[in-house]
């Protein structure tokens, strides 16, 4: 195990943590992506991206599964910088086929690119509020979703759903009051980064 690369990553994940806590102390976690999130997720990836030019994906035989997490969790945020989220897909990608990464890793890196490029996800774990006010997601094929879910370790998508909402609404989450205005400015951000 390489005692000092988890520790690296361990601090990238504490500085994610400690704005993210901040945000939501400050009841600014939903509805708009803070630029200061924004930045320590830049910064995360650029970082993330100099590790795996030094020593390939961190995966679980170099960081262990916590480890392996980590590095998932620093792409997972990757957004803002779409080259690198995709390049993160490959390297994570290739270390599952291998035993290297859990696959329910790749699953929702899958999905995370795909809400970003305005695509219907796979797997569906990303949710967000529709013009409803109802959490969820667009699904691919819907027939097939669960049992996709269950071939990468993941719950039906019913209870996945019921969970997270609960989380994001005990955490203040909820509907936005204008959902046209909300809709345009995630895809105004999408198309200044690179997304769409």
């Amino acid at each position: 195990m390489k005692i000092e690369l988890l520790e690296q990553l361990e601090r990238l994940k504490q500085k994610d943590t400690d704005s993210r806590s901040s945000l939501l102390n400050k009841g600014m976690l939903y509805g708009v992506y803070a630029q200061v999130m924004q930045d320590v997720h830049r910064d995360n990836a650029f970082a993330l991206d100099e590790i795996i030019s030094i020593h390939g994906w961190p995966g679980i035989s170099e960081v262990g599964l916590e480890g392996c997490r980590v590095s998932w969790l620093i792409a997972q945020h990757s957004n803002c910088t779409p080259e690198l989220q995709r390049k993160f897909f490959n390297y994570l990608s290739e270390a599952a086929n291998i035993g290297n990464a859990p696959v329910k890793q790749v699953a929702m890196l899958t999905d995370r690119i795909r809400f970003n490029e305005g695509k219907p996800q796979i797997y569906g774990t990303l949710l967000d509020w529709n013009e409803k006010g109802e959490f969820t997601c667009e699904i691919e094929d819907p027939q097939k979703n669960n049992e996709l879910r269950e071939k990468v370790g993941l719950p039906p998508l019913e209870q996945a759903t019921r969970e997270h909402q609960k989380d994001v609404e005990a955490e203040g989450g909820k509907p936005p009051e204008n959902y046209t205005a909300y809709k345009k400015a995630v895809l105004d951000w999408a198309k200044s980064v690179g997304w769409q």
